[in-house]
């Protein structure tokens, strides 16, 4: 008779673990994320979309295991209101939010003059303190703040709260103008989508580009945004020309021809710009030069190369179109925090 392969979920003395019938059990990576009254569903579904949906459509590609997901308030059991007139309830407290691999703090109830729950305060630094990796989202930062995570660090949130955190918490270095911040064991978003960037940034850290890009795939959002791009575009309040649109015209060729030598020049040739009129409009729409543009396409498309045994770091280098292997290795380290050996180490399938 064959083995049997189902999988359920057990909860045992150390947490849940994910069982699989005729395979020895896996411990789960425990991520828990903080509910409060008042919250906006958003930044909470986004952390729940990601960690706690079931992943078919990843098959063969994890080898670490996968999340679960608890849901933790200071009072378990209460009922919660939501921006938007409904509510929800958090069947976990901070004791099990304190315990967890992962947390993130999506929110704070008032940014701008309310007290961060001192339940959550004090979880948090037990969770830091046990080795615990804690992430925010938005108004989040505030708390991660109030628990003294962020100090001598460089941290973001929400532009709109950005003044508010420097002022209250004077040890912290905001910087207002990324998506997010990867300090290593703290990291900290921006507002709302920037919840996505940085969940996504995570699955990345964790499993790797194939896995990320998958997850981003259902999500139906690019696989990856650079941390350091701007918070706040003005092309999203400008209108576009869809007729003519040259400003995409140009990065899909740019796409096209990563492995070339590019530069502003023939960019702007490709959107039939002149190259300041190219500069200031791509600058607008997208938060970041041309060139800082292609060096993150081009660190995106070097992940799965690097996830493969194929390939010298030179050879990778020059097939995504850095000049040498030293520039490579400069600009991936500033955008990914560590080398490309590092990087292969830890993510490569099948390199020793």
């Amino acid at each position: 008779m064959a083995e049997q392969q189902t999988s359920a979920p057990v909860t045992t003395a150390t947490g849940p673990v994910a069982v699989t019938i005729g395979r020895r059990p896996e411990p789960v990576h425990d991520v828990a994320v903080y509910a409060f009254d008042g919250m906006t569903p958003f930044e909470l579904g986004v952390v729940v979309e990601v960690f706690a949906l079931a992943r078919p459509e990843l098959g063969g590609l994890l080898a670490a295991p996968w999340y679960g997901l608890k849901v933790c308030a200071d009072r378990p059991g209460a009922a919660l209101g939501a921006v938007g007139g409904f509510s929800l309830t958090a069947h976990h407290g901070l004791d099990e939010l304190a315990a967890a691999d992962t947390v993130v703090v999506p929110g704070v109830p008032n940014a701008f003059g309310g007290e961060v729950s001192p339940g959550l305060v004090a979880a948090l630094r037990t969770a830091h303190g046990r080795g615990a990796r804690i992430v925010s989202i938005c108004s989040g930062a505030f708390a991660l703040a109030a628990a003294g995570l962020l100090d001598g660090r460089e941290a973001t949130t929400h532009w709109r709260y950005a003044d508010l955190l420097q002022q209250r918490y004077p040890l912290v270095r905001v910087n207002p103008d990324v998506l997010y911040v990867d300090s290593g064991d703290v990291l900290t978003s921006a507002g709302s989508a920037a919840g996505i960037d940085l969940c996504l940034h995570l699955i990345r850290r964790d499993h790797g580009a194939k896995v990320a890009n998958s997850v981003a795939r259902r999500f139906v959002v690019p696989p990856h945004r650079d941390g350091g791009q701007a918070q706040f575009i003005e092309a999203a309040v400008n209108p576009v020309e869809e007729e003519d649109d040259g400003i995409a015209r140009s990065m899909q060729w740019a796409m096209e021809h990563l492995c070339t030598p590019l530069t502003v020049s023939l960019l702007a040739r490709a959107a039939r710009m002149s190259d300041r009129s190219y500069l200031r409009h791509f600058t607008a729409r997208n938060g970041t030069t041309p060139m800082r543009w292609v060096i993150t396409q081009r660190i995106a498309a070097s992940l799965p190369l690097l996830e493969s045994p194929d390939g010298t770091v030179e050879e990778i280098a020059a097939a995504v179109g850095f000049e040498s292997a030293a520039t490579f290795r400069h600009h991936f380290g500033r955008a990914m925090r560590t080398s490309p050996t590092a990087y292969r180490r830890s993510f490569g399938r099948g390199v020793a």
